[in-house]
């Protein structure tokens, strides 16, 4: 364990359970010694009576005295003559740049951070949660978990890597992985047998009983995951300097562990 804490940034869109979560258990991690870092700043994407998740997000933030900055990435783009977003990434980057400057940090989480961030990936060593294995597919989750339900996956997983312009593409530090059929799954699978999957995602969407499971299945495995992620990274076991070099680490043995203990 290093004699300081890891000094942490965190980046958060912060609109629903799966937000909320992540950052309740790496406080809670932290507040019980098991973790030693801190969260110097929590930025996110949304202002205070923008939206309902977000509010509850900010508000718990702020419960636990860390330093909350927002920026709208939704009135910034009306303030912006409403250009396209592949237009003001950078302009929204360097906006945010400016207001987390006085706070030091040596990376930043981002987990829930529903927003590509390419100058602030170059200006900052950034770490994203991903809800698939490495080799797995890419995109937002519900793009995820519906790829996983097309190709009749097995096995599936998430992952913590380095965040670079490559959308979900940079360099992979930790995982785990869990398996897709068993117990209260293999009838739901057989119920999407020989259906048409986009015709299933205009019937049902995020309601479908298969893509409510594997959601579930996922969400309780990737609080843990980022939690042993940071203390792999404040313990020596990831070296970040050698990211993009070495292995990542399989952490599936310590995920499901903190599951049998919850």
């Amino acid at each position: 364990m290093t004699a300081k804490p890891l000094r942490l940034g965190w980046f958060s869109t912060g609109r629903g359970e799966g937000s909320y979560g992540l950052l309740k258990a790496t406080l809670d991690a932290i507040e019980s010694g098991e973790l030693h870092a801190r969260i110097e700043f929590v930025f996110c994407n949304r202002e205070k009576g923008q939206a309902a998740g977000s509010d509850r997000f900010i508000a718990f933030a702020e419960s636990h005295g860390i330093p909350v900055v927002t920026l709208s990435s939704r009135r910034f783009r009306k303030e912006h003559d409403n250009r396209r977003w592949s237009e003001l990434r950078e302009e929204f980057d360097r906006a945010v740049l400016e207001l987390i400057e006085p706070f030091e940090v040596e990376m930043t989480v981002n987990a829930g951070y529903m927003l590509i961030a390419p100058l602030l990936c170059r200006e900052h060593l950034m770490i994203n949660l991903h809800p698939a294995l490495p080799d797995g597919p890419a995109g937002m989750w519900q793009n995820v978990i519906w790829e996983l339900i097309s190709t009749g996956a097995e096995e599936t997983g998430a992952m913590v890597h380095i965040v670079t312009e490559e959308v979900d593409g940079g360099p992979v530090l930790s995982y785990c992985r869990f398996g897709t059929r068993g117990s209260g799954l293999d009838s739901l699978w057989r119920g999407v047998a020989g259906q048409d999957v986009e015709q299933l995602k205009a019937d049902a969407d995020e309601s479908h009983p298969l893509f409510v499971k594997l959601r579930e299945m996922g969400l309780i495995r990737e609080r843990p995951l980022v939690v042993e992620t940071l203390k792999a990274i404040s313990d020596g076991r990831i070296s970040l300097d050698a990211a993009a070099q070495t292995d990542a680490i399989d952490l599936t043995s310590e995920v499901e562990a903190r599951l049998i203990t919850v």
